[in-house]
This record gives structure tokens, sequence and C-alpha cells, in this order.
């Protein structure tokens, strides 16, 4: 390796108008592992508030089948007939022969969420599929629930 001595420049070096990119590839990397690590873990377990849907209401069939669960756990078949969740299948065959038709339930809103999905599961056994829950309209067309 060979150096040019004889040039009358003194010490300084010649200068360079390249852009160093090693810097910038360097940063890129390092963010890019941030990114990578900390994008799993932004939705582990995010708590979540749902609000009320102000959908539109779709037309009633013509001859509804309801069945209510009221505060106390009891359930309405209907407008007046009381059935415990043991006879639940049993009453639903004799009223609805076919496991086709859509069943509305209803339920009372300090029922807990456990014990819907309990009247939800002996539906299901029950061989009723077509479940539809039934709310109240939010009037205005807002999406907050109401206090």
């Amino acid at each position: 390796m060979a150096f040019n001595l004889s040039s009358g420049a003194g010490d300084e070096l010649p200068e360079n108008h390249e852009i160093n990119v090693t810097p910038f590839i360097d940063v890129m990397l390092v963010l890019l592992i941030i990114f990578m690590v900390a994008a799993p873990l932004a939705t582990v377990s995010v708590p979540v508030d749902l609000p009320a849907a102000a959908a539109t209401p779709q037309p009633a069939p013509k001859d509804p089948v309801y069945l209510t669960l009221q505060r106390d756990l009891t359930l309405t078949l209907g407008e007046s007939r009381q059935v415990s969740q043991e006879n639940l299948a049993a009453a639903l065959q004799e009223q609805v022969p076919d496991t086709a038709q859509r069943i509305l339930l209803r339920a009372d809103r300090d029922v807990a969420y456990g014990d819907l999905m309990q009247v939800m599961n002996r539906l299901s056994q029950a061989g009723y599929l077509k479940v539809a829950l039934v709310g109240l309209e939010i009037p205005g067309g807002t999406d907050r629930a109401a206090p």
C-alpha cells in the first residue's frame, strides 16, 4: 500500500461526498427488532368495554317463539308458560317441533352472563341452533348504552 506524500495539501484528507448509510441501516434494524418483539405483546388480554349496538330492527317472524329468562332465573316459554331448565327441551319439543325455527331469547338486564350462557347451551343441546337475542331499541340511534 503506497501513499502519495508529494502532494502539497498538508494534513487535510480529501473530502468524501457520499452518504454513509451504515448508521441508518443500524437504526432501522434496531427499530425492526423492537416492533417484532412489541407487536405480539400488544394483542394479549386486551380489556374490552363493548358498546350497545343501534342496529336496524329485523322484521319479526310470523309466529315468534319467545323464551324469557327472568331476574330470578325462571324461564317462561311464550307469554305465560313457566318452564324449568331441566324440562326446557321437552317443553320446546311440544310447542316447537321444528328445531330449525328461530327462538327469540329475552333476558332481564340483571341476569348474569353465565346464567344466560347456560340457557343457550341447553337450547343448543336440545337441537335449537337458531337463537336470537332480543333487546330494547336504543332511541335516537345512539351507540351508547343507558346507565
